[in-house]
């Protein structure tokens, strides 16, 4: 006899739930409690366990379906019954079975390589690039691909030695958190395939571009790509790459210094000509967006849609901040072990405004405003993939010493696409540096739900009147960007003044003040 499992309660107001996520497929072994799916509210994630032990003998409800409270989304059979539809009965993964076992010797043990946990609220990924080609032999937990979230890049290591027998999911394609990504063959009975058998007169001469120094050294596909749309040639191309696997970014070298190489001498003017669409195409280059840069630009421009967004500056004397700092740093360093910068007394400075203007800590929720008894500061960081936030949780408890640390180490990892999902959401107000880029004056963007963000700028000295004399000051701009809807201007001056009074006195930190 099967069990149903069923929407549950979504909390009061909440009528609907979107179908996130299945963590199993029909015909997966469940025990109880274990997560079955994921749901996602307007307001909540909500994760389905299993009522019972079994297997999961069909999905009613699919990803993307919209489901009410106590909708039926699954049946579960007892462990020891077949289900209504299982994994070997499903047509879809028999065709796949069917495939993979033509690629792999018979003598040879098929291996999975499945999409990994992609993090909270994923639920797929792009398929951005394929170190290794089909019939490549590959060691245990040796890279094969690299996918693209909207937030993070992941990489996909070999579950076993073996050889890839056959890719499913192809440079480019969108694949779902669990799903199938290649088969391997593993085992002694691992083989090629006949493309690499000698005899084989098809194949006697290999494609070119693709050989690195040595021939069976396998250059990265993305960089193969990047060559081909560049006009390069393998040997105009060092790579980097382990044992000279040329990578995109070899090829990207190349490119840069062949523009900057000395031009020709330019023909006279009477024999130049304007070039002709077609040539200045010729010269574009197109890429696609990632995903994490097409959910920054929808992010962003939601924010604008949805907010009443409104900038306020002032600027600040960081003279007392820099004597302190210079005055401690050797100090600070040697006892805690971490450089004491300037993030540290301005993340302690916006603590201190937001205890004094709660509303810029609150976010709307509907036609409520919730206001956040603590503070999740957000840090927004530049990275060669885009733009992330990672947040230090409950910063207004923190010590000087505990956010610089904790400011570089989320930071490097950060850079490095090594942040959780986890690590970048439940922030209520958010700190951007432009001043580290050169930035003077800018006008950031709110980091939705937040109703404020702070912006920083670029340290110029400037000649300031200081008791009726001209002195030379380091003078920075500050911005606060906030949502009018649940923020006065009276409190967005006052916080910004708040902030500009600990800086210039940072004995008031000290004595909350």
């Amino acid at each position: 006899m099967t069990t149903e499992v069923r929407v549950p309660t979504l909390g009061e107001s909440v009528t609907e739930a979107t179908v996130a996520t299945w963590f199993k497929k029909p015909g997966d072994s469940v025990a109880v409690d274990e997560m079955l799916c994921e749901l996602e509210t307007d307001k909540v994630t909500v994760e389905v366990p299993s009522p019972v032990s079994g297997k999961l003998a069909d999905i009613v409800a699919q990803e993307g379906d919209t489901v009410g409270v106590d909708a039926l989304l699954a049946n579960i059979a007892p462990a020891g019954e077949a289900g209504s539809e299982t994994v070997e009965e499903r047509p879809s993964a028999k065709k796949a079975d069917d495939k993979a076992a033509a690629a792999a010797s018979a003598s040879g043990t098929e291996v999975k390589v499945m999409v990994p946990t992609l993090g909270e609220s994923v639920s797929e990924a792009t398929v951005a690039t394929w170190f290794k080609n089909v019939g490549d032999s590959v060691a245990q937990d040796e890279m094969l691909c690299e996918l693209e979230t909207d937030k993070v890049s992941v990489e996909v290591p070999s579950p076993a030695a073996g050889v890839l027998g056959q890719i499913l999911a192809e440079e480019g394609s969108t694949v779902q958190a669990g799903g199938q990504l290649a088969v391997l063959t593993s085992g002694d009975g691992a083989v090629k395939p006949a493309a690499e058998v000698p005899g084989d007169t098809q194949y006697d001469t290999p494609p070119a571009g693709n050989a690195g120094p040595k021939g069976d050294i396998e250059d990265a596909p993305s960089a193969k790509k990047a060559m081909a749309e560049a006009g390069l040639s393998r040997d105009q191309v060092s790579g980097s790459g382990r044992d000279g696997r040329v990578m995109k970014s070899d090829v990207s070298a190349a490119v840069s210094a062949a523009k900057s190489a000395p031009a020709p001498a330019a023909a006279p003017a009477s024999a130049q000509r304007a070039p002709s669409p077609a040539e200045d195409a010729a010269r574009e280059e197109r890429v696609k967006m990632t995903r994490l840069r097409q959910t920054i630009a929808k992010r962003l421009k939601d924010a604008q849609n949805t907010a009443a967004m409104l900038t306020t500056y002032n600027e600040v004397d960081m003279t007392e901040v820099m004597s302190l700092r210079n005055t401690y740093k050797d100090q600070f360093e040697k006892k805690h072990g971490v450089r004491l910068g300037f993030m540290s007394f301005f993340t302690k400075a916006c603590v201190h405004a937001l205890k004094e203007v709660p509303e810029v800590n609150s976010e709307i929720d509907g036609t409520d405003v919730v206001y956040k008894n603590f503070v999740h500061m957000g840090i927004a960081a530049g990275t060669p993939q885009g733009l992330v936030v990672p947040v230090i949780r409950d910063v207004d408890q923190k010590s000087f010493a505990e956010i610089e640390n904790e400011i570089g180490e989320k930071g490097k990892r950060a850079r490095d696409g090594k942040l959780s999902m986890a690590e970048m959401q439940g922030g209520t107000f958010t700190i951007s540096n432009g001043g580290v880029y050169g930035s003077l004056m800018s006008s950031p963007i709110l980091n939705p739900p937040q109703s404020g963000i702070l912006g920083m700028h670029k340290i110029q000295d400037r000649p300031m009147v200081i008791n009726g004399k001209i002195e030379i000051r380091p003078m920075m701009y500050l911005a606060l960007s906030y949502d009018h809807r649940v923020v006065d201007g009276k409190g967005a001056v006052t916080f910004l003044v708040r902030v500009k009074d600990a800086l210039e006195d940072p004995r008031r930190l000290l004595m909350d003040l």
